[in-house]
């Protein structure tokens, strides 16, 4: 059975007071921060520093492959049942670049779809354990995973910074 993380959950009404309790968490040393938004906030994903995705990675490499895979592909295919047709050359690059650039669109797009599947951790067959419904509505909320020490001063922290509800959880 897994473990679930022990930590405070606080529910919030308004972005400018979940603000600024990530930014008082924040400067405490809080940094295992889960946010919940039902709206995309730029001002949350500053505060919260998150890292630039790696799915561009993912698109790179299936890009390339997909071209050195098309150019194998026409060369090898060219080679294996020349056709001469009028004194022209066997590899000729001008029609091999249509399959060569159709292979890198067609690998790139697949390798991104897998990147956004493995780095999004999908499927994810249940919700979040401290999971409010009301975040896809008009809810925020933030998660802090702390030691059980800790539990007290993050919930001192999230009601000074007017929070609706505040939720505690052992693991």
């Amino acid at each position: 059975m897994k473990k679930t993380p022990s930590g405070v959950l606080g529910v919030f009404s308004h972005l400018d007071s979940t603000l600024k309790a990530i930014e008082k968490l924040k400067e405490e040393g809080y940094k295992d921060l889960r946010v919940h938004s039902p709206v995309p906030s730029h001002e949350i994903e500053k505060l919260l520093e998150k890292k630039v995705s790696p799915v561009r990675v993912f698109a790179l490499f299936g890009a390339i492959l997909g071209a050195v895979s098309g150019a194998l592909l026409t060369t090898a295919t060219a080679l294996s049942w020349p056709l001469i047709t009028g004194g022209k050359p066997i590899i000729s690059i001008p029609p091999f670049l249509i399959i060569v650039f159709e292979l890198t669109i067609l690998f790139g797009g697949i390798a991104v779809f897998l990147g956004v599947l493995l780095n999004a951790r999908l499927p994810k067959i249940s919700l979040y354990h401290m999971y409010e419904p009301g975040f896809s509505e008009d809810l925020f909320g933030i998660f802090v995973s702390c030691e059980k020490e800790q539990c007290n001063s993050v919930e001192e922290i999230l009601r000074s910074s007017d929070a609706k509800e505040v939720r505690s959880e052992e693991g």
